[in-house]
């Protein structure tokens, strides 16, 4: 579904969206609109959305966890039981930090023979470079990702490098990763953004960051340090 914002679904995202029988969205056990379902409204009818709970914040009770993909594969297994397309609408692309990599896994054990096809989607981190002007990657430059919910040491490690590096998730850990910016000299150049292309749209210089804590689904790109001109790192 792209990172949120309605016009960055792709045309083959909406095809498979309307072709499918039913289209799946997760949510958490709280019952709130995710950002995913919200996105699908645009597209298809309330009357073709089927929400189904994951444990999409558990992250330290793994029974939990584990109980919550079974069910929800148990769930989505009844849904192709009954229609021939059922469609997995996760924000991002499927195959970055997704939901979608374990229903999928599951599916395969409890439903033998199913054929599981992903349509890309437009990230984060592209959605932030375009809107705030930050150069994801140039020449020769390597690209980290990293997600901050593995721990700041790990961004840290990252900024000491070369390359680009993009945090995922670090809103809750804002502080940690303003410290990590500034310990390796890299918060000049940084950028932040959430909720991209929405109404509550966020987009602002790392330096800003006071420790306050973001919303969790929160980006930040560092770039490269760019030296030599036009084409200096070719």
């Amino acid at each position: 579904m792209g990172p949120g914002d309605p016009e960055l679904v792709t045309v083959k995202g909406v095809n498979a969206l309307r072709d499918a029988d039913v289209v799946v969205v997760p949510v958490m056990d709280t019952g709130e609109r995710g950002r995913a379902e919200a996105t699908v409204l645009h597209y298809v009818g309330v009357e073709k959305v089927v929400r189904v709970v994951f444990a999409l914040n558990e992250r330290t009770d793994r029974a939990r966890r584990e109980a919550a993909w079974d069910a929800a594969g148990e769930r989505v297994a009844q849904l192709l039981r009954e229609h021939g397309t059922v469609a997995f609408a996760t924000i991002g692309d499927p195959n970055v930090y997704s939901t979608f990599t374990y229903l999928a896994q599951t599916i395969g054990e409890v439903v033998p023979g199913t054929v599981v096809e992903t349509v890309p989607g437009i990230t984060a981190m592209q959605d932030l470079a375009a809107r705030s002007g930050a150069v994801l990657t140039e020449g020769t430059e390597p690209l980290t990702l990293v997600p901050v919910t593995a721990g700041s040491a790990v961004l840290k490690d990252a900024l000491q490098g070369p390359g680009t590096v993009v945090a995922y998730k670090f809103g809750r850990q804002a502080a940690e990763v303003a410290e990590a910016l500034r310990e390796t000299g890299r918060i000049e150049d940084a950028v932040w953004g959430s909720a991209l292309g929405l109404a509550e749209e966020s987009i602002r210089s790392a330096a800003h960051l006071d420790g306050s804590p973001l919303p969790y689904l929160s980006t930040l790109i560092a770039p490269a340090r760019r030296e030599g001109g036009r084409g200096g790192k070719l």
